[in-house]
């Protein structure tokens, strides 16, 4: 039982540790238009991978999770990894007056999460799962409540998650980075001790050949120290906070 699955085909960061993980390894690419993954599933073949299958995902079609997970084990003959890279950023201002939107992006960001970290947990028997929380979690701000609500949810879901299967052979990874530099905050200016892709994926990926059993990692690790200064910061300032 060594397949890999990545949910979130398209994911800069999921991409990036698929490549880190596959060589020997027989891996299934879930997304939104499963026939675009072309790229993708190119890059895991170089990489080594065994073979690559591709399957349709709809993160917020709940109904369809648990069959997708079950016809990825039985593509690679069992799970030992599962990647949860799926995720919007969504528009801030538009939830704001939008409900439909401002719902859309719980829904995919948490809810749906939720769901697929949960079959996960209850139908791999070992191995890890790796999911992705944010530094926009940690203390929400006017300029993006709406995502960093859905990942302080997320994270806290993934801390008694991690809990749970503390002591069995299968482990919950929480990737807990600052701002990632890619394809989803394109155009966007960096923030303080932003990271790469490629630095987030190595980081995982390091935890998992090589870690100690850590099940949160903040990345880069001198984050933690600026989360603290973040929630020490009196409200009426926060508050005026840009991203």
């Amino acid at each position: 039982m060594n397949g890999i699955l990545l949910l979130g085909g398209h994911s800069d960061i999921g991409g990036d540790l698929l490549t880190r993980l596959c060589a020997g390894r027989p891996v299934v690419l879930a997304a939104r238009r499963a026939w675009t993954l072309t790229e993708v599933a190119e890059r895991a073949t170089a990489a080594g991978a065994t073979e690559v299958h591709t399957l349709d995902f709809e993160a917020t079609d709940l109904a369809s999770h648990r069959a997708l997970v079950d016809r990825a084990a039985d593509l690679t003959g069992g799970l030992g990894t599962a990647i949860v890279a799926f995720g919007i950023l969504g528009e801030q201002r538009r939830a704001e007056t939008d409900e439909a939107h401002a719902v859309e992006i719980a829904t995919v960001d948490y809810t749906a999460q939720v769901s697929m970290l949960t079959i996960l947990a209850d139908t791999m028997t070992r191995g890890e799962i790796i999911a992705f929380s944010s530094i926009a979690g940690w203390r929400a701000r006017r300029a993006n409540y709406v995502y960093g609500s859905t990942k302080a949810g997320l994270d806290a879901f993934c801390q008694g998650l991690a809990d749970r299967l503390h002591g069995t052979p299968l482990r919950l990874i929480t990737a807990r980075p600052g701002f990632v530099i890619g394809s989803m905050t394109e155009g966007m200016d960096p923030a303080p001790m932003s990271v790469t892709p490629a630095e987030v994926a190595d980081a995982v990926a390091t935890e998992i050949t090589d870690g100690k059993g850590s099940t949160t990692l903040w990345i880069p690790r001198r984050l933690r120290l600026l989360a603290w200064i973040m929630a020490a910061v009196p409200r009426p300032i926060w508050r005026k906070m840009p991203r």
